[in-house]
């Protein structure tokens, strides 16, 4: 038990901020599936569109609010665009989070 309040740590309220951001655009099941295909290697937005299920268009959209938020980068070679994943937080939360969900889903399909 702690003897007092002053034991405890808060983050400071950028991180948290910028932690918040950063959870809220992951939210979205389409960036997630970009993001999961993107930290495996740079691709284009054809690519994608037929990895993630998606229409292109709506996959520019997607990318485009990533690369706002600085999570990807764009990259042109003649008329296609190449997309990769920059920021390594979050190459390191998708392998955490999916990864333990996967694991977990392993362990409750597994026969007893």
């Amino acid at each position: 038990m702690h003897d007092g309040i002053h034991e405890f740590q808060v983050p400071d309220d950028d991180i948290v901020d910028r932690t918040c951001d950063l959870l809220r655009i992951l939210s979205d099941p389409t960036r997630l599936r970009l993001l999961h295909a993107l930290a495996q290697g740079e691709t284009s937005v054809a690519c994608l569109a037929e990895i993630v299920g998606a229409n292109p268009t709506t996959v520019s959209q997607h990318l485009s609010k990533l690369r706002l938020s600085g999570i990807v980068k764009a990259r042109r070679e003649g008329t296609f665009m190449y997309y990769t994943v920059i920021d390594p937080t979050v190459r390191q939360l998708l392998e955490t989070v999916l990864g333990e969900l996967s694991a977990a889903d392993k362990d409750i399909t597994a026969p007893a």
